[in-house]
């Protein structure tokens, strides 16, 4: 199984604007997506409940995971890209 390791970069970690933003990636790629941080058991990355309440704050690693299959190595790169970004401090 697929899997990537990336440090949230969001400043206040993955509340309410940057849990959903990767929730509605997570749910593009069509792939059953799982997130988890280190003491946690992993959560479906399509939960927006789930992914808050796993509670991962700033600079905090968090692993993303999917079935080995056709675009899951794309799909856990363009995730872990989310993860990457603060979406607070992205101007548009």
């Amino acid at each position: 199984m697929p899997q990537r390791t990336v440090a949230v970069a969001a400043l206040l970690g993955l509340h309410a604007r940057p849990a959903t933003l990767f929730v509605q990636a997570a749910k593009e790629t069509g792939l059953p997506v799982t997130i988890t941080r280190e003491g946690h058991k992993p959560v479906a990355a399509t939960s927006v409940l789930a992914v808050m309440a796993m509670g991962a704050g700033y600079g905090q690693e968090v692993t993303v995971a999917c079935p080995d299959g056709e675009g899951a190595e794309a799909a856990l790169d363009k995730l872990c890209e989310v993860l990457a970004t603060d979406p607070d401090a992205v101007s548009g």
